[in-house]
């Protein structure tokens, strides 16, 4: 959540877990982009371009994350 809040702008105190990245939230397709990598970095996972399409909210991101974290 919070790197949704740094890279979006989005309030702190906003319910995002649900939230769709560009129809929620505003973000465009850079926005996506540099969201899954700052993911990545935070993270230490590499998000294959195939999975990074299906990471549309911040619930979607949890749970590629906690998948490719038990791999």
């Amino acid at each position: 959540k919070k790197i949704v809040v740094e890279h979006l702008g989005v309030e702190a105190d906003k319910e995002v877990d649900k939230a769709n990245f560009i129809d929620d939230l505003g973000a465009d397709s850079l926005d996506t982009v540099e969201l899954v990598m700052a993911f990545e970095e935070e993270f230490g996972v590499e998000i294959p371009d195939d999975a990074a399409e299906t990471i549309l909210t911040v619930g979607d991101a949890v749970k590629f994350l906690e998948k490719a974290k038990a791999a």
